[in-house]
Order: C-alpha cells, then structure tokens, then sequence
C-alpha cells in the first residue's frame, strides 16, 4: 500500500463541526473515473457523470476528499506502479489534486489488511488527513467499498452502475443515483456521522 502526496487542504469558510464530515473518500474505477479493467493508460481516463461537480461541491464546502483504491492488477503483473502513478496523476490533473490517495497493489489472495473490503484504506487515508474514521464517508460503486468503510467505522454510500450485484444493492443503507446525489446526501445530513449513515 502506498499514498501518493497530499494536497493543501482546502481553504474553506467556517466548518459546522456537528453537520460535516471529516473526510470524503472515493473509490476510483467505477466510481471517479469509467472502470477500464486493470488500466495503466492515462490516455484511457475518463470522468464519471457529475464526478467533477461533486468533487467541486465538497471542496466549496472545505471537507477534504481522498482516493481509496484496490489496484490487483499490480499484484497481478497486468500493472507496474509507475502506470498506476500516471494514471492517478491524471486524475488529479482533471479533478485537481485530491488531499490523500490510499491504493493497495495486493492481489485477491493476498490476505492484506489493505484490500477493500478490509478496512486498511480507509484507515490509512483518514490517518494521513487527521480525520475521524467515524466522521468520514467512503462512496463506491460496489459492496466491498460500503463494507470498507463499515470495517473501519465509516459511513459507506453506494452509487450503483450497471457491475453493480443486485445483492449489494440491497445491502446498501444509502444509495445514490449519481456522485452529485451522493455528495448532497452528505452535506444534508445533520448531526455526527456515524457508520450506518447520517442520524436519522
């Protein structure tokens, strides 16, 4: 597992300690970018629909936003980390720089403690932005990115695509129809997060 360098946190106004979060972190293939298995060509990236409007959102708002990203294909042999490096370089070109990116390379076999749906990602990344697991957010667009952050006492929210089981679906506490849903789920919620979601 490996981060990649982190950003100036962002300049916003006051925080409402008691509404925001401490930390959003995204999944990226399927998620930030269009799922291109096992891609190492920055050529290749494309946003997801509303990515970038979503991104800009919590920003405005001052929550820093991080990367969480099981990358098999290094453990494979499909990737090296330096195609992995351009590609996340990449991504920050077209999003500007993300505050932290947790990646692991570990294959599925690998038992780490990093690879979603383990916790380790989330952790390492709120660990590195100083927030609260258990005031952070983890959005993905499959089960083992929700299981992640209730792992590691986050809230998780899933946007469904169309690799997206049915069953984790159904698993899912909060769903959103996009990333801009999903980040207007977030910043709508009141009082302190919690892993299951915002207070009900």
């Amino acid at each position: 597992m490996w981060d990649g360098p982190r950003a100036a946190r962002p300049r916003g106004g006051p925080r409402a300690a008691d509404r925001l979060p401490e930390a959003v972190l995204f999944d990226r293939d399927g998620t930030l970018v269009v799922d291109v298995p096992y891609n190492g060509d920055p050529d290749r990236v494309t946003p997801m629909p509303s990515a970038r409007a979503a991104i800009s959102a919590l920003r405005d708002r001052g929550v820093p936003v991080g990367v969480v990203s099981n990358q098999s294909g290094v453990g494979r042999g499909l990737l090296t980390p330096s195609q992995v490096e351009a590609v996340r370089r990449t991504i920050d070109a077209l999003f500007g720089p993300f505050d932290v990116w947790a990646v692991c390379p570990h294959g599925p076999d690998s038992g780490c403690g990093c690879r979603k749906p383990a916790p380790g990602l989330v952790l390492a990344a709120c660990e590195r932005l100083g927030a609260d697991p258990g005031r952070s957010v983890v959005v993905g667009d499959i089960g083992a990115d929700v299981r992640a952050a209730e792992a590691a006492g986050a809230w998780g929210v899933l946007v469904p695509t169309p690799v997206t089981r049915p069953d984790e679906i159904a698993a899912a506490a909060d769903t959103a129809p996009d990333l801009l849903g999903a980040v207007r789920l977030i910043l709508a919620s009141h009082g302190p997060l919690r892993a299951s979601g915002p207070p009900r």
